[in-house]
C-alpha cells in the first residue's frame, strides 16, 4: 500500500494540513493516529526536550518530534532538522569557514590581480595561499596548475571541451553524474566517439581490464568518476592511471564525491586532470572547486577574457592559471574554502572518513534489517565513500525524501540525482533511489533516528 496517494507534494493538502488528532490524512483516522510535527505551527506543547510536539485529543497519538536535539539545523517550521545530504553539499560547515568568509567580505575584498593597492594585493594573497593548500592536498607539485573554478561541473568542462576534438574517442564509464555524461553527450554530437563501459555487477566498479580493453588507436582519453554518488563504490583510479601511461592516453578524474573525503594524490596515481568541487568533502561553501592540468596536457581555453595579467595583449595568456582563469574569481568563497582546507589539514583526511565511514556502517546495519528496504551496495571488499542508496517497497523515492523532512526534519536525496546513467546500471530507472550521506558532523543519534523514521514509515505503508 502506498503512504501516500500521488502526486505527493509540497503543496499537497496533506503535508499543509498540521497531522494532529482529529486529521482526515490517510494517516490519522480515529485512534492510533500518527503525528508528524514538521507543519506549520498550531496548537502544540513543549516536547521532553524543548522540542514542540502536536497536541491532540486523540487516544494513542504519536508524535515523531519528540527527540533529543543533535548536532540540528532549524527546519522551515521552527523544528530542528537532521542533515544527510553532504554528498549533494556539506553542512554545516566548519566556524572557521563562516568567520573566514566574513573577515574577507568586510575588511579585505578587494579584485585580486586587478591593482596593486593593498585590498587588490591582500585578495590575490588569499587566493594563492588556498591555491597553494589545495595543491598540497592532492599532491601537485605545481600550485599554478590548479585552475580555481566556481564547481566541479565547471571544470569538467573545461577539461573535456578544453581537450577533446572531433574524431578523437574517450573512454569513460556508466555510473557518471551529469556533470561528465552531459559534456560528453555533446562533445559526441560534435563528432567525438564517446565509449561507455558498464561495471561487471550493477554496483560494483569499472574493472581495469574492461578499461584496457576498450583503448584503441584513436583513444586520446580516459574520463572516469572516482565514487559514484548513487552507490558510494569508489573506482580504481590508479590503476586506470597505470593503464593510460602505459598506452600513451590521459586520464581525467571527476573527484566531486571524494576530494576531501579519500586521499587523492594526482602524481602517484597518474592522474592527468583532476575536477573537484569546493563545497562537499572539501567543506567550503558553494561557488568553488578547481581543476588540476598536468604539464602532459595542454588545454583550449573554453573562454577569454580578462586575468589581470598580459593585459597589453588581446591573446589569452599562455602560462597557468591564466590561461583557463578568466574573469573575477569568487574570493570570498575562496577565503572560506582556504580555512576549510586548514581545517581538514589538522583534522586529517583519513581521520574523518573513517569516522563518516563507522556512521555508515550503522546506517547499513539498521536498513538491512527492516522488510521492505532494498539496499544497494557495493561488493564486499570494495571501497566506498558514505553515500548510502535504498529503497522502501511501495514508496516512490521521492516522496520518501519529502516524507522524511516535513515529517521527521531528516533531510535526504530522492529520485535520480543528476545521474541517469548510473541508475540505468541498477535498474532504478525512472523513480531512482532515497540516497543518505553522513558527514562529518553528523552523529549516531543522527542515523538512529532515520532509521527509526524509515521503520515508521515502512509499517504505515503496510497499514501497521
Amino acid at each position: 500500500m502506498r503512504l501516500f496517494p500521488p502526486p505527493f507534494s509540497l503543496h499537497s493538502p496533506v503535508l499543509r494540513t498540521p497531522l494532529c488528532a482529529g486529521s482526515t490524512s490517510p494517516l490519522a483516522s480515529g485512534t492510533g493516529a500518527r503525528h508528524f510535527s514538521d507543519r506549520p505551527p498550531g496548537r502544540r506543547t513543549r516536547g521532553r526536550y524543548g522540542v514542540r510536539a502536536c497536541s491532540g485529543s486523540g487516544t494513542g497519538a504519536r508524535h515523531f518530534s519528540d527527540r533529543p536535539p543533535g548536532r540540528r539545523t532549524r527546519g522551515r517550521y521552527g523544528v530542528r532538522a537532521r542533515y544527510l545530504d553532504n554528498a549533494a553539499t556539506s553542512h554545516p560547515k566548519p566556524e572557521e569557514v563562516y568567520a573566514a568568509m566574513d573577515r574577507f567580505a568586510r575588511e579585505e575584498a578587494g579584485n585580486p590581480g586587478r591593482g596593486g593597492h593593498r585590498l587588490a594585493v591582500g585578495a590575490g594573497a588569499v587566493v594563492e595561499d588556498t591555491r597553494r593548500q589545495l595543491a598540497r592536498l592532492i599532491g601537485a607539485p605545481d600550485p599554478r596548475r590548479v585552475v580555481l573554478t566556481a564547481n566541479c561541473t565547471h571544470a569538467l568542462n573545461l577539461a573535456l571541451k578544453g581537450f577533446l576534438r572531433p574524431g578523437d574517442e574517450v573512454v569513460t564509464d556508466s555510473i557518471s553524474h551529469n556533470s561528465m555524461a552531459r559534456p560528453l553527450h555533446a562533445l559526441a554530437q560534435r563528432g567525438v566517439k564517446v565509449v561507455f563501459l558498464s561495471p561487471p555487477l550493477p554496483t560494483a566498479p569499472v574493472a581495469p581490464e574492461q578499461v584496457e580493453a576498450a583503448i584503441s588507436p584513436a583513444t586520446r582519453l580516459l574520463a572516469f568518476t572516482h565514487a559514484s554518488n548513487v552507490t558510494g563504490v569508489v573506482q580504481p583510479v590508479a590503476a586506470y592511471g597505470e593503464i593510460a601511461r602505459r598506452r600513451g592516453v590521459c586520464l581525467l578524474v571527476d573527484a566531486a564525491q571524494t576530494a576531501g573525503s579519500i586521499p587523492i594524490d594526482v602524481e602517484k596515481e597518474r592522474i592527468d586532470m583532476l575536477a573537484f568541487p569546493g563545497h562537499k568533502g572539501l567543506l567550503g561553501p558553494q561557488g568553488t572547486g578547481g581543476l588540476y592540468v598536468s604539464d602532459r596536457v595542454e588545454l583550449v581555453p573554453l573562454m577569454e577574457g580578462g586575468t589581470g595579467t598580459r593585459s597589453e595583449s588581446l591573446d589569452q595568456p599562455a602560462e597557468y592559471p591564466s590561461r583557463l582563469e578568466t574573469g573575477t574569481l569568487n574570493a570570498v568563497g575562496l577565503a572560506g574554502l582556504g580555512a576549510a582546507l586548514k581545517f581538514l589539514e589538522q583534522r586529517g583526511v583519513v581521520e574523518l572518513h573513517r569516522e563518516v565511514l563507522g556512521l555508515r556502517g550503522r546506517l547499513v546495519q539498521g536498513l538491512a534489517g527492516i522488510r521492505g528496504v532494498e539496499l544497494f551496495e557495493p561488493p564486499a571488499g570494495v571501497e566506498r565513500t558514505a553515500v548510502v542508496s535504498f529503497r522502501i517497497a511501495g514508496l516512490p523515492p521521492g516522496e520518501a525524501e519529502q516524507l522524511l523532512d516535513q515529517a521527521f526534519g531528516i533531510q535526504v536525496r530522492g529520485g535520480l540525482h543528476c545521474a541517469p546513467l548510473a541508475h540505468s546500471v541498477l535498474g532504478t530507472l525512472p523513480e531512482g533511489t532515497v540516497r543518505v550521506s553522513p558527514g562529518m558532523f553528523n552523529t549516531a543519534d543522527d542515523i538512529d533516528l532515520l532509521l527509526d523514521a524509515v521503520r515508521r514509515m515502512v509499517a504505515a505503508g503496510r497499514g501497521n
